[in-house]
């Protein structure tokens, strides 16, 4: 079973390769086998400078790796879901039988395998200590590894189960926000760890031995120095732990093949007069048509809230994290007003996928004569609206909260120019470089599937520079007028950035707008995968 699952894995792996998704594949991979392989040096070095030591390092390397096991797969779209569990619904097997097959699945991949090179290191740091060691080291090395990976799918599972109702979907999305920003605190808590790591303070190694992450270095450390009753207690706990995590996930299973992935209620009735009235203030054309079915979108589906919500959060935090934990609390300050700036920026970034969001649904496009235009400007206008309030609002809100009254033109001055950057590069990408997302069928929200690959993603990363060069006119006259000590030449900065974002949103569009009739088969061709 476990053997068929692999072979049907590195199956699908092998043909869904190809052109750019090959190339960004291999960058990931020799990535992931650089930490691996980074992970491992540590480890045996830890080790080579003495027991204590080197037990200490290897607990908080495979405690690092479990993190990122859990976090990863939130920020990345819900993990690895080659194999469906839905693909083997009708087959005669049972959930527990179901869930050995496909953690056995889950070594195969690159994640897994860097993992394993990381986890290898206690092997290496065990052979020098001598052959018991290095025996103890395999037995408990198979086991940590299936911890690591059945944590990360239980945890993965069980948000999964509790996103299937409209509000746990939205509890999820400040889950991922929290998932997503949790490289800033770790990183707070890393600095001031590292030097107490190297110091080997007792507290801190007896906290990580205790943890589950810490058991197989833990028996490594047993066998070295004699004490098999800590060897027989690792090697037990993590039998124990992981036959519980296995049973837990075959019941998540269970649940996601018998559960409806819909939620069926009664219909509340709709009252008319004030559907009426939020239809009278769109536009009767076209475009207005376009406009509300994306609000509608916006709101309800909701793989697009989730993305919209996180990225509008990250934007907010990530300024509030560094004001929080800078060291002088100038860079933070000065940071925090231009959350605005942030918000524009990541909410682009994240929905420059539009017309994968919609999957093979863009035919209807494609082949109704001048819906192209409509379609485009209807888009951007609803990423506008829903965008530009919050943006707005931070824009004229957190400089005064910090007092720096003084950004107020820089930001008012920046904000329209990439706002109307990102309403326009949000459709081009989305038209240039799109890429399929699968049948949500699931209750995750974050589960994204196929990844834009490495081409796409360094031109959306690219995408966040050009809006910068968007904002040069506003920000030669904030320059100037700094330098020139002239507050009008400053504040003509916001007019003139109001001009540059009206422009280039209406230029942009016009460019998608041309891609999409030009070249609309190719683009149905790229996103049809989602179906």
């Amino acid at each position: 079973m476990v053997g068929v699952l692999i072979r049907m894995k590195l199956r699908v792996l092998s043909h869904s390769l190809g052109g750019a998704r090959a190339a960004s594949f291999a960058v990931g991979a020799l990535v992931g086998l650089a930490a691996g392989a980074l992970s491992l040096f540590f480890v045996a070095a830890g080790f080579h400078q003495g027991l204590s030591l080197g037990t200490t390092i290897a607990s908080a390397m495979f405690l690092l790796w479990t993190i990122g096991w859990l976090i990863g797969p939130i920020i990345m779209g819900g993990g690895d879901e080659t194999l469906r569990p839905e693909n083997f619904a009708l087959l005669p097997l049972s959930p527990t039988k179901l869930a050995f097959g496909l953690l056995g699945a889950s070594i195969a991949g690159v994640p897994p395998v860097a993992t394993v090179i990381a986890f290898v290191g206690l092997v290496v740091g065990a052979a020098l200590l001598g052959p018991l060691p290095v025996i103890v080291a395999v037995i408990t090395v198979l086991p940590a590894l299936a911890f690591t990976v059945l944590l990360s799918r239980v945890v993965i599972s069980l948000i999964g189960a509790v996103l299937g109702s409209r509000r746990g979907k939205d509890l999820g999305v400040l889950l991922a926000a929290l998932a997503g920003l949790s490289y800033l605190p770790l990183r707070y808590v890393a600095t001031a760890l590292v030097p107490v790591l190297l110091e080997n303070n007792p507290g801190l190694g007896d906290t990580l031995r205790w943890l589950p992450t810490g058991w197989a270095p833990s028996a490594v450390e047993g066998a070295a120095s004699g004490n098999w009753l800590v060897v027989i207690g690792a090697v037990l706990g993590l039998a124990v732990v992981d036959g519980g995590l296995l049973y837990a996930w075959a019941r998540l299973l269970q649940y996601r093949l018998t559960t409806p992935q819909t939620n069926v209620g009664p219909a509340k009735a709709r009252k008319n007069k004030a559907v009426g009235v939020r239809r009278g203030l769109l536009p009767a054309t076209p475009t207005g048509a376009v406009l509300g079915k994306e609000l509608r979108l916006w709101w309800r589906d909701a793989r697009r809230r989730a993305m919209l919500l996180t990225s509008m959060l990250i934007g907010i935090f990530i300024p509030v994290f560094s004001a929080a934990g800078g060291r002088s609390g100038t860079g933070g300050a000065v940071m925090l007003p231009f959350a605005a700036l942030w918000i524009v920026g990541f909410s682009m970034l994240q929905v420059s996928n539009l017309y994968g969001f919609d999957g093979t649904s863009v035919w209807q496009t494609i082949v109704t004569p001048g819906a192209a235009r409509a379609d485009v400007r209807g888009r951007q206008w609803a990423w506008g609206l829903i965008v530009g309030p919050i943006a707005i609002l931070a824009a004229l809100v957190l400089p005064a909260v910090v007092g720096a009254w003084w950004t107020y033109p820089w930001v008012l001055g920046v904000l329209p120019a990439i706002l109307g950057g990102g309403a326009g590069f949000m459709l081009l990408l989305s038209v240039y470089w799109a890429f399929p997302m699968p049948v949500q069928r699931g209750g995750n929200p974050f589960n994204s599937g196929n990844r834009p690959g490495c081409t796409r993603g360094l031109v959306r990363l690219a995408s966040m520079v050009f809006l910068l060069v968007i904002a040069l006119p506003s920000l030669a006259l904030l320059i100037f007028g700094q330098v020139e000590k002239l507050p009008v030449l400053s504040w003509l900065a916001v007019p003139v950035g109001v001009l540059t974002g009206a422009a280039t949103a209406w230029w942009l569009g016009r460019l998608a707008e041309h891609r999409l009739l030009d070249r609309g088969p190719e683009l149905l061709a790229q996103v049809k995968a989602s179906s």
